[in-house]
């Protein structure tokens, strides 16, 4: 039996999480320095996570708030590189599966055959692109589909209807749903719409929808599920916990292990 794809880790992982939903926490890479990254996206293992978003930093991260793109910064300061990243995600890789978070310069610099083959050799299972037009998204799905890598598209609230079915059709591995319009950050409370915007998302694509931007407590991440989301993405809350502490993976795998707590049973404060 041939050794399992990217995408089919991906599957695997939201069908046997042993949670109502996947959780896929955020790691900048290179934050706050590259051997804490590693034990930090380790401490996300150890906590629960089913997947880790593995974040490329770049100079101009369009739909990174402040947090994150502070995370970017300094990561870029100390000298990040992409081959470096992708060493991390080649650590991590045999805990959970990997999914690559890089803008489009990074991956059309590299060239989208070269840059596919490289995810593979590393063992990373899934890229998300969030700056890569619709139009130009079939050229890499059918490079990182030819290295058995999944291609993860978003969409969110305002996406037209026609363009979220032609985006669902498109996605492998997971479907990435933004909860709301704007950046990534923590907020308050979750889109009043979120179930209904979650219906239409899952009513486009095949595979699992997973949503993100806007979930940074236990409450939330629960929350989310009750919405009808098949996977959870926390990011900003984590990133900024590991900017904060003083021994920042033992306080990133509490804050994993929480929600993970959480995503095993009904929420009390579903949307609604």
């Amino acid at each position: 039996m041939s050794d399992p794809t990217g995408i089919d880790r991906i599957a695997e992982a939201f069908s046997a999480s042993g949670k109502r939903a996947a959780l896929m926490p955020y790691l900048m890479g290179g934050f706050p320095d590259m051997a804490t990254a590693l034990a930090i996206g380790e401490a996300y293992a150890d906590g629960g996570a089913d997947l880790v978003e593995l974040g490329v930093p770049f100079s101009d991260p369009l739909a990174d708030g402040p947090v994150i793109h502070a995370a970017g910064v300094q990561a870029l300061r100390n000298g990040a590189t992409v081959g470096q990243i992708l060493e991390l995600g080649a650590a991590l890789a045999p805990r959970m599966p990997v999914v690559l978070m890089a803008y489009a310069n990074i991956v059309y610099a590299r060239g989208f055959e070269a840059f596919c083959a490289s995810l593979r050799e590393h063992e990373i299972s899934g890229l998300i692109v969030p700056d890569l037009p619709l139009e130009e998204a079939p050229e890499l799905r059918a490079a990182c589909d030819a290295e058995g890598v999944a291609l993860v598209p978003l969409v969110a609230p305002t996406t037209p209807p026609e363009r979220l079915r032609r985006i669902g059709e498109l996605a492998r591995g997971f479907l990435y749903a933004v909860s709301l319009v704007g950046t990534t950050g923590e907020r308050g409370a979750l889109n009043a719409g979120l179930e209904d915007f979650l219906r239409r998302a899952a009513e486009a694509t095949e595979v699992p929808v997973a949503v993100g931007f806007g979930i940074g407590t236990p409450q939330q991440a629960a929350a989310a599920v009750d919405a009808g989301a098949a996977g959870v993405i926390v990011g900003s809350r984590l990133v900024r916990a590991a900017g904060e502490a003083d021994d920042p993976a033992a306080e990133v795998r509490e804050i994993v292990a929480a929600m993970a707590d959480a995503l095993g049973a009904p929420s009390a404060d579903p949307v609604r």
